[in-house]
């Protein structure tokens, strides 16, 4: 939102990638979740007052929003799919397992990519994470 505020006033914003910045991390689901919930309402607004900047932003960034709001659709697609083929099917969905694994290598890579800094490919191992808790609370977050 700060960035977005910044932008807006004509101001530029760059990637530090020795910055050093404190926050406070929950150390427990109940309030990581919370955290997740304001963030992904946070996100879905700013997306909504960012639309008329994106065309003369930095393309990662244009690319970063569009995949903060488009990311979990697709993945909530590709897993409802999986889902719907187990149930219709009786057969394991690998081409499902195969997209989302590939839309996280991709955002994953483009991350490390873009910081020069390799550690950003551990992120794909928060996946699990993202399927079974913060997909369906950005759902939530959407709705409400």
């Amino acid at each position: 939102h700060l960035t977005i505020l910044m932008l807006k006033a004509g101001f530029r914003t760059d990637y530090v990638p020795d910055a050093i910045a404190a926050t406070v991390v929950p150390d427990r689901m109940g309030p990581y979740l919370r955290q997740q919930l304001r963030w992904a309402r946070s996100t879905f607004r700013d997306t909504l007052l960012a639309l008329r900047l994106l065309t003369g932003l930095d393309r990662y960034i244009t690319l970063d929003v569009i995949g903060q709001n488009l990311g979990p659709l697709l993945l909530a697609l590709a897993v409802l799919a999986g889902v719907l083929q187990v149930l219709l099917t009786a057969t394991v969905p690998l081409w499902t397992v195969v997209m989302i694994a590939s839309m996280t290598m991709i955002r994953c890579a483009v991350a490390a990519v873009r910081a020069r800094q390799l550690r950003f490919l551990a992120f794909s191992l928060h996946t699990p994470i993202n399927l079974f808790f913060l997909l369906p609370l950005k759902a939530y977050a959407l709705c409400t």
